[in-house]
């Protein structure tokens, strides 16, 4: 069964290949979605695909590129709505 997490990373994960590292591993993984910074230097992550990939990708989110340092990972689980398609950087 397909869902969708909505998921905020915190720490020092801007400016750091933080989004480059989600963005390889996502797409490794086949999961749909977008990861973009906040303004509140928190990292957003939305994906969607089914749960035992998405729990993959939330154990990965918690580890990080040499410059970053991730400090807390916040989820919220939902429905897919099957609109994500592939995975890519937001603006």
């Amino acid at each position: 069964m397909r869902k969708k997490i909505f998921v905020l990373v915190s720490g020092r994960v801007q400016n750091v290949g933080y989004r480059a590292f989600v963005l390889r591993y996502a797409r490794a993984l086949g999961v749909s979605g977008t990861v973009r910074n906040l303004p509140s230097g928190q990292v957003e992550v939305v994906a969607e695909g089914d749960e035992q990939t998405l729990n993959q990708l939330l154990t990965l989110l918690q580890q990080s590129p040499p410059a970053a340092r991730v400090t807390d990972v916040s989820v919220q689980w939902g429905d897919a709505t099957g609109v994500e398609n592939g995975f890519r950087i937001a603006w």
